[in-house]
């Protein structure tokens, strides 16, 4: 009987195990690599992307736990590479345009990562840097932007797969990029709020499934937090497109609500107040966007931060 139970505690690691290294999770891995190295303007990128996602749709149809598997362990590691070489790239492509290094954005309610030195900032990996180099003397340049739209569209696959958490873990922890997101390109900025919208609406439900223990329920406010801290300014920050806006007037407003009950479930006054404190500095110096409107969010912070002070003021 204890062997059986012992069994069944160690099956999902067993099956994450043979997933990735089965057949068919080395082919989607190929896959997804090969569309980090093709150009866009290839027109083997297409049939490369299109085979990748009929494989990933295919194996979630299935509804068979081992290839559920396969789609969780080879998109986050894609989604982990990507995002390493989305880093480097940025950082790459800000440096050759002899951009700001974003410290005047950053202002004195930034935390103190961002006040490290700007090539530890700025790189996260020097395999990611390697990996631009060859790709570019190949030929087959890659750029941010490019890999930018890559992170969105595994990201999506993610979430459509039931995975988005994994999306939402490495995003949030993401702070080298989104410290330099506040100064890149607009065209850059306004895939990397595509993706910071589709993840904020994630983080939300995240640690609300009620058999979750406290301690999860505290590890995803502490991600949420990480969250808000990294990707608000961005979001103030960000070009709102000038023929074509980045998001709707109905995704905006959607994303407004979203933000403000991730704020909500932070519960603790001091997490709010840093949030809050980030979120009026880039808004107030941010001379062409309005948006995110989190005002509504700062008022009922104050009113609980003042009732908070009167009632231990009467104790």
């Amino acid at each position: 009987m204890n062997m059986s139970f012992k069994y069944r505690q160690a099956l999902p690691s067993l099956i994450l195990v043979v997933a990735a290294a089965s057949a068919i999770g080395r082919a989607l891995s190929q896959l997804l690599s090969l569309m980090n190295d093709i150009p866009v303007s290839s027109r083997k990128y297409q049939v490369v992307r299109s085979l990748a996602e009929t494989l990933i749709e295919d194996n979630h149809k299935e509804g068979i736990e081992a290839l559920r598997q396969v789609n969780r362990t080879v998109l986050s590691a894609a989604f982990s590479r990507t995002l390493g070489q989305l880093e480097a790239a940025a950082a790459l492509e800000q440096q050759v345009r002899g951009g700001s290094d974003g410290s005047d954005l950053v202002g004195p309610v930034r935390p103190a990562e961002y006040r490290l030195s700007r090539v530890l900032r700025a790189v996260r990996s020097i395999g990611d840097v390697a990996w631009l180099g060859a790709a570019r003397a190949s030929g087959s340049r890659s750029s941010a932007e490019k890999l930018a739209a890559e992170v969105l569209w595994l990201a999506e696959k993610l979430a459509a797969c039931g995975y988005g958490d994994e999306a939402v873990v490495r995003w949030a922890s993401a702070s080298n990029l989104a410290w330099l997101s506040v100064s890149v390109e607009p065209s850059l900025q306004a895939s990397l709020v595509k993706v910071s919208a589709l993840l904020f609406k994630h983080a939300k439900d995240m640690g609300m499934d009620a058999a979750d223990d406290d301690e999860s329920k505290e590890q995803q406010k502490q991600r949420k937090m990480q969250m808000l801290m990294s990707w608000l300014p961005l979001l103030c920050r960000a070009s709102n497109g000038t023929d074509v806006p980045v998001l709707s007037i109905r995704e905006r407003a959607e994303l407004e609500r979203v933000l403000e009950d991730i704020i909500e479930m932070l519960e603790k006054e001091e997490d709010q107040e840093k949030v809050l404190s980030l979120w009026l500095h880039h808004f107030t110096y941010c001379s062409s966007s309005d948006w995110p409107n989190l005002h509504a969010s700062y008022s009922r912070w104050c009113n609980a931060s003042r009732k908070l002070l009167l009632h231990h003021h009467d104790i």
